[in-house]
Order: C-alpha cells, then structure tokens, then sequence
C-alpha cells in the first residue's frame, strides 16, 4: 500500500512546513463528511502515532492513519494552479463516485 505525491505537492508541503517552523510532514487522513459520505482531512504532524504508516517522496513525508489507508491505496497528491484557484487534488483510484461540488467522495 502506497501513496505518492507530484513534486508540485511536495514543493507545496515543504513550503508550508517552514512557514510553519516544524512538523515532520503531512497527516492525510479521510473523514466522514459531505454529500457522497468521505472526505479528505490533512494536518501537520509534529509526532506521528506508532501505527501509522508514513511514506517519503520529494523529500517530504506523507503519514496515514490504518483505517485511512486503505481507502487511500494507490493515491497520487498533486497540488494544481486552476485560474486563481490553487489546491491540492486527490487522484484516487478508489473512488467510486465524487459529489457535484468536489468537496467529498466514496468508496
């Protein structure tokens, strides 16, 4: 199980974290939310738990809870630009369906 990030997200996370001044990286998490039932939560993580799982890519690392994981296999962070727009997007291959408003998904 793995999830990756685009080097735009990365650029993104590592920006953030200095702006911030600490934190390990970046906790992506899903939550019971929105329209189609899921939706994706993210937090700095200062200390992560001892089951989470973390994963490293353009020297940024990502940390996922269990539960989330699974629901999360196989997905790509990327952050994009869309006219004055910007944000991180989800490519998530297991998603069944997504709400009209992009805000939640399911599985």
């Amino acid at each position: 199980m793995a999830i990756s990030l685009t080097p735009a997200a990365a650029r993104h996370i590592e920006k953030s974290l200095k702006k911030r001044g600490s934190g390990i990286g970046l906790r992506v998490a899903i939550k019971t939310s929105g329209c189609s039932g899921l939706a994706y939560a993210l937090e700095f993580v200062d200390e992560p738990s001892a089951e989470d799982h973390s994963f490293h890519a353009h020297g940024v690392t990502i940390v996922v809870d269990p539960r989330s994981l699974s629901m999360l296999d196989g997905t790509e962070l990327d952050f994009v630009r869309e006219g004055l727009n910007e944000g991180f997007k989800f490519n998530n291959p297991n998603a069944t369906a997504n709400c009209g408003c992009g805000e939640s998904f399911a599985v």
